[in-house]
């Protein structure tokens, strides 16, 4: 147990309560002693615990807020409060991007990987609109520090090697917690239909039961995957972010085959330049009109099931390290000093303070500023 916040060496953020709930389930300690933290300061939402050799903290969105803004605020927060992070992980839920190069599934999880030299995550939203030319998008953001990019080279050897322990993490969950099975249990169903078959009514699809979604002629043909094959299956390559809901199976497809993106989500665009992290999404629909639910919660157990074998094969930090680090000074008081160089030049606050910044104010100072915090 630790009730001081530079004990706390990886931050995991997530985006739903459902993503949250699963996380703290897999903590293998949960802390009682934590830290107290000055909520009208920084006003997260924060589980503590250990996973493997690591002290975790656990932060999500506030409820109803969604995407890059918000996710970027409590990031910022996050870091200035717990200065020792070695590392960040954004685990949750998107929508698949399937492929005939990318056989993605519901319950698959997909991990952002450096792609034909980009870093894993490709904002889709941001780029150039030029006359007669398709939008190009031009904004790929900062990898993952190298920490985690060696650790998926050793985890995917080893998954080479022998089976991953993403489905015996999720029974195990399930058999201590049988009152969860109603959410994170695996559904049977698992419909891919056609880029022209368009369900146009409401938010979420609920035409599943109807003549017309039982046709097989508005289906994509799928076999089963074979025996030997591990499931879900883990891809590795390049997330696209933006802040509205991709819901175009056409515009999914063109994506996927101009970029070769393999899923879509909200957050990690407001993260990656600033919190250099892993994203790691368990899929839940197919980014098209047929979108609902009913695997929210098992993709999102099979994200956190793959983020916390991950950090099996990361050593935890030792008292030693933690006492240089202490000795040394942590990397966020050296963003500190940048920052309070620019505004000095400027005329303007000669310091970063975020306990008297408003929101806005403090969004402005960190920017891009904080990618020194993790290296």
């Amino acid at each position: 147990m630790s009730n001081r916040t530079e004990h706390y060496t990886v931050a995991w953020i997530c985006s739903l309560e459902t993503e949250y709930l699963v996380a703290c389930e897999l903590l293998d300690e949960e802390y009682s002693d934590v830290p107290w933290i000055d909520q009208s300061v920084d006003p997260n939402t924060y589980k503590f615990g250990r996973m493997h050799e690591h002290s975790v903290v656990i932060a999500c969105l506030p409820k109803g807020s969604r995407g890059a803004d918000t996710a970027s605020m409590v990031a910022a927060r996050l870091m200035i409060t717990f200065r020792h992070i070695r590392f960040g992980l954004m685990v949750g839920i998107a929508g698949g991007a399937p492929s005939l190069e990318h056989d993605i599934r519901l319950g698959d999880v997909v991990v952002s990987s450096l792609t034909a030299g980009y870093g894993g995550v490709i904002q889709y939203d941001y780029g150039k609109a030029i006359q007669g030319q398709e939008f190009w998008p031009t904004r790929y953001l900062t990898p993952p520090p190298e920490i985690l990019r060696s650790a998926l080279v050793r985890l995917g050897t080893e998954h080479t090697r022998n089976s991953h322990q993403i489905q015996k993490t999720i029974s195990d969950m399930l058999l201590r917690k049988p009152e969860l099975l109603e959410v994170y249990s695996r559904p049977s169903r698992d419909d891919l239909y056609k880029a022209s078959y368009v369900h146009s009514d409401g938010e979420t699809c609920d035409c599943r039961g109807t003549i017309d979604t039982r046709n097989p002629a508005n289906l994509e043909p799928r076999t089963e995957r074979p025996s030997l094959c591990d499931d879900p299956v883990i891809h590795y390559g390049l997330i696209a972010s933006a802040s509205t809901h991709m819901r175009d199976a056409h515009a999914r497809d063109a994506l996927a085959k101009k970029h070769e993106v393999l899923c879509f989500e909200m957050e990690a665009a407001g993260l990656m330049d600033q919190f250099r992290c892993l994203v790691i999404r368990g899929i839940y629909h197919y980014a098209d009109t047929h979108k609902n639910n009913d695997w929210q919660g098992y993709a999102a157990a099979t994200a956190a099931a793959y983020a916390k074998e991950l950090l099996s094969v990361i050593s935890g930090t030792t008292e030693q390290h933690m006492s240089a680090i202490e000795r040394n000074g942590s990397l966020l008081d050296d963003t500190h000093g940048k920052l309070a160089a620019q505004s000095s030049s400027v005329g303007t606050v000669p310091k970063l303070d975020a306990y008297q910044m408003s929101d806005a104010d403090l969004h402005n100072h960190l920017g891009v500023k904080m990618l020194y915090v993790i290296r």
